[in-house]
């Protein structure tokens, strides 16, 4: 509970953006992880003054702070672990300056990265971070997540975007990095540090973002294979041999018939696993591309190629990708999906790594993946309320941890780490890493109010 000189104050300042209700706070006890836990309060600021108030008094009364977007997270990063004050920015979504002729924008953290597209549109340009939950997730969060989604592979995620950023700090202290320039090398690369960070080391209140010129034509393929081994030998393939698409989504059987299933998309049920590829650029590169990728495919026990007609098409295919999550969770009441991500050149042992794993112990288990980057993400059909069967799916997912390890992986290439994974931060980093992001966390806030609990 919060001490009531502390709530007044809040209140005094927020207003009604205060809540301390029961069935508000249920709201924001969850993400999309499986973990709960209720905060004291949650509030909704408007303004970056309102921000640094805020921490200034979360500060001296040694009350945790926890940032929070939308609540599409998949690793329980907006969770409140240690209660206190969720701090939303769902208020805060003002796209404040457009300036495509100098290729950037400026954002409050609360805006919808769907809606920056929408906006970007019409002058012909994009911000290229496509994470799965685009329609609905924020920059905030995107920055927070570090997020990426399937155009990462030819254009990298979020933090190759973040030109500047303003940040209040644990003390309240309010702080600027970057700018509004594509190239700067002035001082410490702090964007990329607060990229990915989670809400441990500050608030970001105002984000600038590089933003690109869309390619003159985008071509889309759907190469079905016989076997998954094969779909996932044609990955590392085409990548080895120089070819770098926008996007490379792997599908396995049980992914594509549960689409089915669901959607009716027209998906081909009898495939091992499917390729979803995409190109763009010049109408000659992408025809060229298209050419490679085809003649690479071919080697690789392939089906069938079936291109995209037009848009129309290709937005058919690619709503048949983003469905996967929805669909899993009409398969058992709980699905845990995860991100493991590996080179290359071992994304097809990793995959044959997570079918052995999740067959010993008996487990109904999907596998998609950013393929082209080597971003898997195993899914796992269960029930939480059978004991037994979850502590078979822990059994899983710390061996798939460990697989990826051993193949010179890591533990997350977009999902974040949060509650899920803190535990297994020694597999792929040393202690003396470790108590260096300690070191960092410690002097920017020494009273450990930024989302305690979590990976630091």
């Amino acid at each position: 509970m919060l001490e009531q000189t502390v709530k007044s104050e809040l209140i005094a300042l927020l207003g009604d953006r205060f809540s301390d209700e029961p069935e508000i706070l249920t709201c924001y006890a969850y993400d999309s992880f499986l973990e709960e836990s209720m905060p004291d309060a949650v509030i909704f600021p408007k303004t970056t003054d309102e921000v640094a108030k805020i921490m200034a008094l979360a500060n001296r009364a040694k009350v945790p702070v926890t940032a929070r977007g939308a609540g599409t997270s998949v690793c329980g990063a907006p969770i409140a672990a240690d209660h206190g004050i969720v701090l939303c920015f769902s208020k805060m979504d003002k796209i404040m300056e457009v300036n495509t002729a100098d290729r950037y924008v400026v954002v409050q953290p609360g805006v919808i990265n769907g809606d920056l597209q929408k906006v970007l549109a019409p002058s012909g340009f994009f911000f290229p971070p496509d994470p799965g939950s685009m329609n609905f997730s924020t920059i905030g969060g995107n920055v927070a997540l570090n997020a990426g989604g399937p155009r990462c592979l030819k254009y990298g995620v979020t933090k190759d975007y973040v030109l500047g950023m303003q940040v209040v700090l644990a003390s309240g202290k309010v702080v600027r990095f970057g700018s509004k320039n594509i190239k700067d090398v002035t001082g410490y690369n702090f964007t990329s540090l607060f990229c990915g960070s989670e809400g441990t080391l500050g608030m970001v209140t105002e984000v600038t973002l590089k933003v690109i010129a869309r390619p003159e034509t985008t071509q889309t393929l759907l190469v079905t294979f016989a076997d998954l081994d094969s779909t996932a030998r044609a990955v590392s393939d085409i990548i080895g041999s120089g070819i770098l698409p926008v996007s490379m989504e792997l599908l396995d059987k049980m992914t594509i018939n549960a689409i089915e299933d669901a959607v009716h998309m027209g998906l081909p049920r009898e495939a091992g696993g499917t390729l979803l590829i995409e190109v763009d650029g010049s109408r000659e590169a992408c025809d060229r591309e298209r050419s490679q990728i085809v003649h690479k495919v071919k080697e690789h026990n392939v089906m069938a190629v079936e291109e995209a007609k037009d848009e129309a098409d290709r937005n058919r295919l690619w709503a048949a990708r983003r469905a996967a999550y929805g669909v899993f969770a009409k398969i058992a009441p709980d699905i845990l999906s995860e991100d493991v991500t590996v080179p290359v050149s071992k994304v097809p042992e990793m995959i044959r790594r997570i079918y052995q794993i999740t067959e010993k112990y008996n487990l109904k288990a999907g596998v998609l993946a950013h393929a082209g980057d080597g971003n898997m993400h195993p899914l796992i059909c269960a029930d939480r309320k059978n004991q037994e069967e979850w502590k078979l799916v822990k059994k899983a997912f710390r061996e798939i941890f460990v697989a990826g390890a051993e193949l010179e992986g890591t533990l997350s290439g977009e999902h974040g780490i949060g509650l899920a994974k803190a535990e297994f931060l020694p597999l792929v980093m040393d202690q003396e890493s470790r108590d260096f992001m300690a070191c960092i966390k410690k002097a920017v806030d020494p009273n450990n109010i930024l989302n305690p609990g979590k990976f630091v």
